[in-house]
């Protein structure tokens, strides 16, 4: 699957649409779920559109863009199978895809700029899950929430 979705608050708007452009010239295509105005906003709804695809499966993976790339990312992970990572290098976007199978990328307009995040999200599409050793510990990951569901919590 390649279905990808982006999404942005306000304070992300300007660095999505860059994204957006630069995704579409590496020839992956991407849905922009909103926002579209530079009116303000609340993240959690656009990290949760996001993130709804992703963990329903219907995306294969996400872009989320606020001033920090935490909050997003904070809502984002509330959902189940989503791993978003905050990432401000290339470095632990690459890692994070290799290791942790994120499949939600959340980024800072506040915190890159543009052409370090262009190359962020380069590295993050270039780079695969290895899994190996690093499923165990993503199934690990997983059954922290299963058990805290069970448990009632």
């Amino acid at each position: 699957m390649t279905r990808v979705v982006v999404g942005s608050d306000h304070a992300g708007l300007r660095l999505k649409r860059d994204l957006l452009e630069h995704l579409a010239k590496q020839g992956i295509e991407a849905e922009d779920v909103g926002t579209h105005s530079s009116e303000s906003c609340d993240y959690p709804d656009f990290a949760a559109k996001v993130a709804g695809e992703v963990s329903q499966g219907k995306a294969a993976w996400g872009l989320l863009v606020c001033g920090t790339g935490v909050g997003m990312a904070m809502a984002a992970n509330r959902f189940p199978g989503v791993r978003a990572a905050v990432v401000s290098e290339s470095f632990s976007a690459r890692a994070t895809r290799q290791h942790n199978n994120a499949n939600v990328l959340c980024l800072g307009e506040r915190v890159v700029g543009a052409g370090l995040a262009r190359e962020i999200l380069d590295a993050w599409c270039e780079a695969h899950f290895e899994g190996g050793r690093h499923q165990a510990r993503i199934d690990k990951i997983d059954s922290l929430q299963t058990n805290l569901q069970v448990n009632g919590r």
